[in-house]
């Protein structure tokens, strides 16, 4: 089944950030949105009534949700591969700090 999955967020954003380097890991396509474009903010405040990114859109699910943990959580459950190894990849979210993103 495909699947039309969109992600609005901001390119400086870390929430946003660590959600992109799931979805690199899952091998996702993800049609990104920067809310930094005037147009794409007046369309995620419609759907929000507020901006917050990152804020995925997943259309054959009908799901909409933000929080990165959420986002995180749904895409792992829903779209990872199955495994019994915790994986725990790194992403370097400012300057020289790398974070635990997962898990």
């Amino acid at each position: 089944m495909f699947r039309m999955l969109t992600l609005y967020y901001r390119p400086s954003c870390p929430f946003a950030r660590r959600v992109l380097a799931v979805a690199d890991r899952l091998q996702l396509q993800v049609e990104l949105k920067d809310v930094d474009d005037t147009d794409l903010y007046a369309e995620l405040e419609s759907k929000m009534g507020v901006v917050s990114v990152p804020y995925l859109v997943d259309t054959a699910a009908g799901v909409e949700m933000a929080d990165s943990d959420a986002i995180v959580s749904y895409l792992q459950t829903n779209y990872g591969q199955k495994s019994t190894v915790s994986v725990r990849p790194r992403i370097s979210i400012s300057d020289n700090v790398c974070v635990a993103c997962e898990g």
